[in-house]
């Protein structure tokens, strides 16, 4: 609830122009003067919100503040502000409910939520997240958090809020976006990242670290799953008068939820993102990569290096420093120091046999074309083209949305490195996998030929051949993870075209193993329908040395395990 102050004062009629601001730090004069600048230039904005730390500690700042405190100057605009986020701020707020500090200058609270009467709602909390109890008077603590929460979740009627406000940044919300110029592994604060997950707020403003960084917006349901809801902006804003120049301000205009029409307020923009909040964590993945595991222990990464200098030619290098092999197979590095042994990293092995597994001995080794830390690139046996590789992790794993987020990481290496690759060969790049009756994952990468069709030709060619055998295959909205659609264990056939474009089919019973190839082979794109089948496209083992080592030596240029 909010403060009486704040439900009954007739500067609560919140119109649709607003401005917010990261930390004043006590320059109000020069906040002040460039808020009238502004709304000389553009018009009159109806209030101000502060986020940060509002007052300074230098006699400077002291001097500035008593002049508006005493009524020698007055604010030109409605401004809210945050508590304290240090201890040497507090003695500045005299009430931790909330109170007028000055003409046109109100301190919120400790934490609240006030709802004006144009339905416009507003959460709020001030300081920083306690480290201990008792809490100083600049922290908040969980007790505060749930007492903001409880009341607003709470109510079956509730979408979220309009705007949040908090001094401290959301930890991870950088995940699935842009990286913002800060620390991200001392950045923000766990607590302040679920009360935003959990209130959905529209707008969210921090300070605190110095830097402006307004992040894509976000969805909050889950993709094919939930019903679409309305999506949340992040924005940090930096410290007034910053020498660096950061955007400090940030001017906006928004129509209370309660107001809007259900379809317009659910509309997503073209470069909405996953959640931030409901990214898998490390501790996630080691779990879920532990559970995937066999029992038995695993086998150190250095036996999957195995040499490939002697038979296919030309020496092989793997991150930047050649192995050698010591005749057992198995490798060692030129730079590990003595008496060091590199210690053994661990992949997730198989329960039995495997194929495609590096260290498993029914791998054909001789297809190898290159070896990253988690992954490894492979010629296709029996490919479509010349260059059709596929793209493997080194351990264990069945698809795409099991894999650590190490292996994804370098799996998009690989797709970047490719996809330059074979842009200097005039072709574009297109990527399926198939998670059904396959145990370990083949992300399989074909090139067609510019020359031959455009991408959107590609994308239709799957569409109708879909459409033709009875399956529904649809467009991943942009910046969709797949792990949000389809769970682990989940069988799916998934396209990747070089436009960034996705599509997604959740296979239901039975599924054409060889659609992807067929689709590629067909008239519509490659024209090559007899080599729909792998098995009609098989070379001996000498021919495909042969092509390997070609091709090994043609993406040389572009393989990144050579740099690092």
């Amino acid at each position: 609830m909010a403060p009486s102050f704040l439900r009954t004062s007739h500067w609560l009629r919140l119109p649709n122009r607003r401005l917010a601001c990261g930390d004043v730090e006590g320059r109000l004069n020069a906040l002040f003067n460039r808020v009238q600048a502004i709304q000389k230039k553009t018009g009159q904005f109806d209030l101000l919100l502060c986020v940060g730390e509002f007052f300074g500690t230098t006699p400077e700042a002291e001097a500035e503040w008593q002049l508006y405190k005493t009524g020698a100057k007055k604010a030109p605009i409605h401004t809210y502000i945050l508590g304290a986020a240090s201890q040497e701020t507090v003695k500045n707020f005299p009430n931790a409910d909330g109170c007028e500090l000055a003409e046109n200058i109100t301190y919120l609270g400790r934490r609240g939520v006030f709802t004006g009467v144009s339905g416009l709602q507003i959460a709020y909390v001030s300081g920083q997240e306690a480290r201990q109890e008792p809490a100083p008077a600049h922290c908040f603590t969980s007790k505060d958090l749930v007492a903001l929460m409880t009341p607003l979740t709470s109510s079956s009627k509730f979408k979220g809020v309009d705007i949040l406000l908090t001094s401290q940044w959301p930890r991870g919300v950088w995940h699935y976006a842009n990286n913002p110029e800060v620390n991200t592994k001392l950045c923000g604060s766990n607590s302040i990242a679920s009360l935003a997950d959990k209130l959905k707020p529209r707008y969210h403003f921090a300070a605190l670290e110095g830097a402006h960084y307004e992040r894509l917006p976000y969805r909050n349901h889950i993709v094919l799953q939930e019903n679409a809801q309305h999506v949340s902006r992040f924005i940090a804003l930096a410290a007034v008068n910053n020498p660096a120049k950061k955007k400090y301000l940030y001017a906006f205009n928004i129509i209370p939820m309660k107001t809007m029409d259900p379809a317009e307020l659910v509309k997503q923009p073209q470069d909405v993102t996953e959640n931030p909040y409901r990214c898998p964590t490390k501790d996630k993945m080691d779990t879920q990569k532990t559970a995937f595991s066999a029992t038995e222990e695993e086998e150190p990464a250095n036996q999957y290096f195995f040499d490939l200098s002697k038979k296919q030619g030309g020496g092989f290098r793997g991150h930047g420093r050649k192995r050698h092999s010591d005749g057992d197979g198995r490798g060692r590095d030129q730079q590990h120091h003595q008496g060091q042994p590199k210690q053994p990293r661990r992949h997730p092995q198989p329960s039995g046999p495997c194929w495609f597994c590096l260290a498993s001995p029914q791998v054909e080794k001789h297809l190898v074309i290159s070896i990253g830390t988690h992954c490894y690139l492979a010629l296709a046996k029996g490919g479509l083209t010349p260059r059709h590789v596929l793209i493997l992790p080194i351990g264990h794993y069945q698809s795409v949305v099991d894999l650590s987020s190490e292996v994804v990481e370098e799996m998009e290496k690989y797709k970047s490195a490719l996809r330059k690759f074979y842009k200097s060969k005039g072709e574009r790049c297109v990527l399926f996998e198939r998670n059904y009756r396959s145990q370990h994952l083949q992300l399989q990468v074909v090139p067609v030929p510019l020359n031959r069709c455009a991408t959107e030709d590609i994308k239709e060619a799957f569409m109708v051949q879909a459409q033709e055998q009875q399956m529904e295959m649809m467009e991943i909205p942009e910046h969709t993870d797949l792990k949000q659609i389809a769970p682990p264990g989940t069988p799916y056939f998934y396209v990747e075209l070089d436009s960034g474009e996705k599509l997604f089919y959740r296979i239901q019973k039975h599924f054409p193993l060889q659609f992807g190839r067929e689709v590629l082979a067909s008239e519509a794109v490659l024209n090559i329908p007899t080599r729909a089948d792998w098995k009609e496209c098989k070379q001996s083992k000498e021919e495909e040395e042969e092509s390997c080592k070609q091709l090994r030596d043609d993406f040389q240029p572009y393989d990144f395990t050579w740099d690092e």
